[in-house]
């Protein structure tokens, strides 16, 4: 699926993602992947000072967790491919 179709279909259904898609967003938007711990992974963005992290929830992203990247991704006005 094409990145941005994926995004699109994120936002709509944030409880539909697979974990893998997830960190594939928050890297399209530039974030960076810091570390792993169990089965949490931490992605933070140079220059904004708060980190993300998702949890495999049996291969799909928690949904809050999803919503909780689009907000950072709308409050800092992120766009694809940065």
């Amino acid at each position: 699926m094409k990145l941005a179709k994926l995004v699109e279909a994120a936002r709509r259904n944030p409880g539909g993602l697979r974990f893998s898609e997830a960190c594939r967003i928050a890297e399209a938007f530039g974030f960076a992947y810091q570390r792993q711990r169990g089965s949490h992974r931490v992605y933070a963005h140079e220059g904004i000072r708060e980190i993300l992290n998702f949890q495999s929830d049996h291969g799909t992203a928690k949904a809050y967790q999803v919503r909780q990247l689009f907000d950072c991704i709308d409050r800092h006005g992120l766009r694809l491919g940065e």
